[in-house]
């Protein structure tokens, strides 16, 4: 009898145990992030955003992380969405993945990274007051700051071109800006259109071919994707190219007014921290990360003539740290 009793309590405190650790682990928080195309700003915010989550406890040892790349793939960017519905949270990097997740109308919180125009592309109404299970920082493109950069680096442009996809939204909004600013000014302009990035050189020739003095490129990961293309024919035609992203200074264009983009990628892990300590996501507002320092090219520089050395740059009322790139 005593033998009966001692292996019952065996028995159950082995249950008690696997209970425990079934318990322990339906309490790991899956967290999921997506991207729809990798470039290196992109993988910079996923960066970021994983390295506040482990100052703050949360890595692969006491959670669920879970990174998808959709590799520019539209169906698969549906699927990897879908999949994601039902976690904890989810990182969406980018405006497409973003809309993508958001238009599930999932319960799950999204939490989105370098969206630079959230209103204009859905995902939430107001960025005060967010209102679809999503909130996050806006990348919003200072084109007025890039212009004056240009101003600064090549002055005298007369005609900018204008390239961009209409497929992307957060390029749709750049160049309205653009176009917005330059009218004002009383500068002309060109615009040319792609559908992908192997049509990105034809585009760019068309331009040159309009006679244009400059190019300016949004955050348009189609043009990105062929944007080595577009800076050797503008090197090779003396065509100044300025852009939206360091890392398309880095793929060959030759200035920006840039964000840290490990820095946005943390900022928005810090806005997910807020909600996993209790605050409810409708109470934490999306918010506009600013530029904050100048970045160029040095081959592009070189091959224009254009010369710059030094740690600062004055653009306007403000000083810029400087980050030289393709020496």
């Amino acid at each position: 009898m005593k033998r009966i009793v001692s292996l019952a309590m065996v028995i159950l405190v082995v249950l008690a145990l696997s209970l425990s650790g079934a318990t322990a682990e339906e309490d790991r928080l899956t967290i999921g992030i997506v991207i729809q195309k990798e470039n290196g700003a992109f993988l910079d915010m996923r960066n970021g955003i994983l390295s506040k989550l482990a100052e703050n406890g949360y890595t692969e040892e006491t959670c669920e992380i879970v990174y998808q790349c959709a590799q520019g793939d539209a169906t698969a960017l549906s699927t990897i969405c879908n999949s994601m519905d039902g976690y904890d949270l989810v990182f969406c990097i980018a405006t497409p993945a973003t809309q993508q997740f958001v238009n599930l109308e999932s319960d799950t919180p999204c939490f989105f990274c370098a969206v630079s125009a959230p209103v204009a592309a859905g995902v939430l109404t107001a960025m005060e007051t967010p209102d679809k299970n999503a909130t996050g920082t806006s990348n919003a493109i200072p084109v007025e700051d890039i212009f004056a950069l240009a101003d600064v680096l090549t002055p005298g442009i007369e005609r900018y071109g204008l390239i961009y996809s209409t497929s992307e939204t957060n390029a749709v909004d750049t160049v309205e800006s653009c176009i917005a600013y330059l009218e004002a000014q009383g500068i002309d302009y060109v615009t040319s259109t792609v559908n992908n990035s192997a049509e990105v050189a034809m585009a760019t020739e068309a331009l040159i071919d309009d006679g244009c003095d400059a190019i300016f490129v949004p955050n348009d990961s189609n043009v990105q994707a062929g944007v080595t293309a577009l800076a050797e024919l503008c090197m090779e035609y003396g065509i100044p190219t300025y852009c939206s992203s360091a890392t398309t200074v880095e793929s060959g264009c030759m200035a920006t007014i840039a964000i840290d983009d490990f820095g946005i990628g943390e900022k928005t892990a810090e806005m997910a921290l807020e909600y996993l300590n209790g605050t409810p996501l409708a109470d934490i507002p999306a918010v506009v990360v600013g530029a904050d320092y100048v970045s160029v090219n040095v081959s592009m520089l070189e091959a224009l003539g254009v010369e710059l050395d030094g740690d600062t740059l004055q653009v306007g009322d403000v000083s810029y740290a400087v980050s030289y790139l393709g020496q």
